[in-house]
């Protein structure tokens, strides 16, 4: 849905299940983000302070970055207008869970109202272990 950008109840309750069931096994949340025009994206400093923002908070947590690349258009489905996508480790469920309070928090999901039109956040689990 257009203007989606945080997780609901049932979302959250599904990720608590899920730190419960697999404690300790760590995630990667793949970030589809489409940018208001005003944020200048990928040059502004409103943008560019969000990114820092979240570096921030995500590695407050126990997290990492892992890359962030521009969207070029889609192949399959409908991602067309939507700007960037962005790998986040985290190295469990409740890291991830922990990001609302984690320090610098407030700022980063203030640069998201901000910055952020629509965000879809998908879920990929055990990247300590890939297969083929």
């Amino acid at each position: 849905m257009a203007g989606d950008i945080t997780s609901n109840e049932d979302q959250i309750a599904r990720l608590r299940k899920r730190a419960e069931i697999s404690p300790g096994r760590p995630l990667v949340m793949l970030n589809i983000n489409r940018y208001h025009s005003a944020i200048e994206f990928p040059d502004g400093e409103t943008y560019r302070a969000y990114m820092a923002a979240i570096q921030h908070s995500v590695e407050a947590v126990g997290g990492s970055i892992l890359w962030r690349a521009e969207v070029e258009g889609s192949v399959v489905g409908d991602l067309d207008g939507f700007h960037e996508v962005l790998a986040v480790w985290y190295p469990t469920h409740d890291a991830f869970l922990a990001l609302p309070t984690a320090d610098g928090a407030k700022e980063m999901f203030g640069y998201r109202r901000t910055c952020v039109e629509t965000a879809h956040i998908v879920e990929l689990s055990d990247f300590s272990n890939p297969s083929v």
